[in-house]
């Protein structure tokens, strides 16, 4: 387990991407920040199968990070689709803990529609296949997004995080109901954000992560530049208020929850 400042509650930023260009010349910094910060373990994300070797080189570099691979929804037309048994297999090294990010995204590539429902069941097939959650990136695609993974719950259920959750209430209802985890992220403290804070506000505490999305969706005070994992902390805060809890113990919850879900990023 990563060092942190005495003291000071763990937590674990669930979703980040340690490998964007945004953080290539501070990574050390980056990872020595979010501990002091408590932040004892991040996934970085793997959005593009091809960019998988810097990815798994910054897991294996740094105790406290792990990884997850899949082929992002806005890319699913222009990247080779990936097999399941690609998937699989990545599944067999030990730093390697979740599927995804998959799911749809109709907001900015609505005319991939039926390209990325099609990866998107890929990646389904295998989480049902590893026991490894999936991480679902999902926008402006509620319907569609309901109705494939309600179909694959009905297949074979499999864990899931709802991740950057920022959809509709009856997403958030719909997801919940078939046993999948929402995701807070930076979003949530934004002024104009409070339909987002309501949801996560109704949803069980024992279904609520927290991540960055880094180098996006900075928190405040940091809205607007580099986010970065150790800013997990200022969301999660944000999460106590929610729940009427002090921070140690949302902080603690999530990170149980964390455990449960992503069974492989031990602590």
């Amino acid at each position: 387990m990563a060092e942190t400042e005495t003291n000071i509650p763990e937590i674990v930023d669930s979703h980040c991407h340690l490998d964007f260009p945004d953080f290539a010349d501070d990574l050390p910094g980056v990872v020595a920040r979010a501990h002091a910060a408590g932040v004892t373990r991040m996934v970085t994300i793997c959005t593009k199968l091809r960019l998988l070797p810097q990815v798994q080189a910054i897991a294996e570099a740094h105790p406290s990070v792990y990884f997850a691979a899949g082929t992002h929804p806005m890319s699913a037309a222009e990247e080779p689709m990936a097999t399941v048994d690609d998937l699989i297999a990545l599944s067999a090294h030990p730093k390697f803990v979740g599927i995804g990010e998959t799911g749809l995204d109709y907001h900015y590539t609505a005319d991939s529609a039926e390209v990325q429902k099609v990866s998107l069941r890929i990646h389904i097939q295998a989480a049902q296949e590893t026991g490894l959650p999936l991480i679902i990136h999902s926008r402006a695609a509620d319907d569609d997004m309901a109705a494939i993974l309600t179909e694959g719950m009905r297949e074979k259920p499999f864990g899931c995080v709802m991740h950057c959750f920022s959809s509709s209430p009856a997403l958030a209802r719909a997801t919940l109901d078939l046993g999948c985890y929402l995701s807070m992220s930076g979003i949530a403290t934004f002024p104009k954000s409070q339909e987002v804070r309501d949801i996560f506000a109704a949803a069980p505490l024992d279904r609520i992560l927290v991540e960055t999305d880094a180098p996006y969706l900075a928190p405040k005070p940091h809205r607007g530049k580099r986010n970065e994992p150790a800013y997990t902390a200022l969301t999660a805060r944000l999460g106590a208020e929610l729940f009427g809890l002090d921070y140690a113990s949302f902080a603690a919850a999530t990170t149980a929850n964390f455990d449960r879900l992503f069974t492989k990023a031990h602590a």
